[in-house]
């Protein structure tokens, strides 16, 4: 089982003057739950190397015990400090692809075409795919075969609204993951703030917050899972 996990290279928090980047434990806890089912895990990003880490994540109090196992873990920070660029993966190689989030996703990857074009060979090959958090909004510019955006009539979800207010930040991303997704024609859902909820939607699994990442890792091994069934 081959596993392409996609970060973030933007480390600008809008005009804050602030940090950002990938979130910690969005990307420590399903790299775990991949890499303890066997997986072989490749990360990219944009510029390829050291993706940037929002400062905020690695804090105290978003810890956990997976987010410690990988800053313990040597292994796999080496693996961080080389990303391969994203422009240089292809589909063929992988069995999915996960995109965890944080705020930087939402200017670069967001806005990538070599993003929005691997998602498109994943869905047309049949693949499984899984986006959490504001990596949801990557999805802006993904298009079905026919032009229409590939979120049109499915079923995600996201952050929301409500949690980018609790964060203070609805004046400073580019544009709202929610309010995106809907006004491309998506049924999203969500539970409150912080709380796990993960959305399956044929070969689509999206997450709503860090919270959420273990269920739709767990998720999409299990999609990965059927779909083995399915072509034996």
């Amino acid at each position: 089982m081959k596993v392409l996990m996609v970060l973030t290279s933007h480390d600008t928090l809008g005009n804050t003057g602030k940090k950002t980047g990938f979130w910690l434990e969005e990307l420590a806890t399903p790299y775990y739950v991949f890499k303890d089912a066997g997986a072989e895990i490749t990360l990219a990003s944009p510029k390829g190397g050291q993706p940037p880490l929002d400062p905020k994540s690695d804090e105290p109090m978003f810890q956990t015990d997976l987010t410690r196992r990988f800053n313990a873990d040597e292994v796999a920070k080496a693996q961080l400090a080389e990303t391969v660029r994203l422009d240089s993966v292809d589909q063929k190689d992988f069995d999915t692809v996960f995109y965890p989030g944080g705020h930087g996703p939402l200017w670069d990857l967001a806005e990538d075409p070599n993003s929005f074009k691997l998602i498109e060979s994943f869905v047309k090959a049949g693949k499984p795919i899984a986006l959490v958090c504001h990596a949801s909004g990557v999805l802006r510019h993904v298009t079905n075969a026919d032009g229409t955006p590939f979120v049109q009539g499915r079923y995600v979800t996201g952050f929301t609204n409500s949690e980018e207010e609790a964060v203070g930040l609805t004046k400073v991303v580019p544009f709202l993951v929610e309010d995106e997704l809907i006004g491309l024609g998506a049924v999203f859902s969500k539970v409150k703030d912080w709380g796990v909820h993960t959305v399956v939607d044929g070969q689509l699994i999206t997450g709503q917050n860090p919270a959420s990442s273990s269920e739709a890792a767990e998720a999409l091994l299990g999609a990965l899972s059927q779909r083995k069934v399915k072509t034996a």
